[in-house]
């Protein structure tokens, strides 16, 4: 060992000594279990504080929660397997001169709708769709579908696909085709 060493050596030695001394001046024992105790106690708690996930969120792609979202396309609104008819039963009024969102001329929306949470493969977002029966004329049949995502039994109404909403129109309540309108992204 060298000189120098020993005396680097003593000097942390003594400033060591110097710090736990004026530490053990200050504190007794049963204060420092006591600390110790709660740190001890306290810990598993860290796991329960918020954590900020945007870096795992970038780079985590989400998944569809259904079978139909796995199989969704976001190209062609004229088919069952466009991703915001996941919960339509019934007619789709793109194929029947009418939009996503709008009726065919001639008929009227129903004043209520039944809702859905649809996947979006595009964007990698769920949204929730309102399902708007278009009511007055005939059914136009060009383009039936019976999809089911999240539908519920009828006596919870506003989650079932399988009533015919043309009550309260104004016209005649027969039923022509249903709209998938977006309401907003679901959380």
């Amino acid at each position: 060992m060298l000189p120098s060493d020993n005396k680097q050596g003593s000097l942390f030695d003594r400033l060591t000594e110097g710090v736990l001394r004026r530490i053990a001046g200050r504190t007794s024992r049963r204060d420092v279990l006591t600390k110790m105790g709660g740190a001890v106690a306290a810990a598993p708690a860290f796991m329960l504080l918020p954590v900020s996930r945007a870096d795992a969120a970038a780079t985590a792609k989400p998944k569809a929660q259904t079978p139909f979202g796995a199989k969704a396309q976001a190209k062609d609104d004229q088919a069952c397997d466009y991703w915001r008819y996941c919960a339509i039963d019934g007619n789709l009024c793109t194929s029947c001169g009418g939009g996503t969102h709008t009726c065919p001329p001639g008929t009227a929306p129903s004043p209520t709708s039944w809702i859905g949470s649809c996947y979006n493969p595009q964007d990698g977002n769920s949204y929730m769709i309102a399902y708007r029966d278009c009511c007055g004329q005939d059914s136009c049949n060009e383009v039936t579908c019976l999809n089911t995502d999240g539908d519920q039994p009828s006596y919870r109404p506003m989650a079932n696909n399988d009533i015919i909403w043309c009550f309260g129109t104004g016209t005649s309540e027969m039923y022509n085709c249903s709209t998938a309108a977006v309401v907003g992204k679901a959380s």
